[in-house]
């Protein structure tokens, strides 16, 4: 894909060094991509002064950060209340283990205490299986609006 914006960047730089600003505005436009819609701004106003191109540029290029960005805080989010989720979850399960030891009175029976014990460990990793694969996912698609 960077491959095919690159040729893009190419074919619109192009298009303005022949003069022909419409077919490189069209192109721009139908590019579909952060580039083309960043470029298209800037082939607008390509004709002002430098302080307005690069305004316009400046803004074109943070909407298109903001747009790339919209959904990577909800998945942080997830990813950081996932093992807390996980660890209450821990704790509600040794809760009813340690009810259960004062329910028998101190008689302490492994097979009674299993079932609290067994609810703690599976919240744990139920928290940890989805905050796994959620911060990498988030890491990546950071990475990916940072080089885009």
């Amino acid at each position: 894909m960077r491959k095919r914006l690159v040729q893009v960047e190419k074919k619109i730089a192009n298009l303005l060094k022949k003069g022909e600003n419409h077919q490189a505005y069209e192109l721009a436009g139908s590019s579909n991509s952060p580039m083309g819609r960043v470029l298209k701004q800037a082939i607008k106003v390509k004709d002002h002064d430098r302080e307005t191109l690069e305004t316009v540029i400046v803004h074109a290029t943070d909407e298109e950060v903001r747009g790339l960005s919209k959904y990577l805080q909800a998945l942080a989010t997830i990813g950081n209340i996932a093992p807390l989720l996980g660890l209450l979850g821990t704790v509600i399960g040794m809760i009813k283990a340690f009810m259960v030891i004062q329910q028998m009175g101190g008689k302490v029976n492994a097979s009674v205490l299993a079932g609290g014990i067994w609810e703690a460990m599976l919240t744990t990793a139920l928290g940890l299986s989805v905050a796994l694969p959620t911060i990498v996912a988030h890491s990546y698609l950071i990475s990916r609006v940072d080089k885009i």
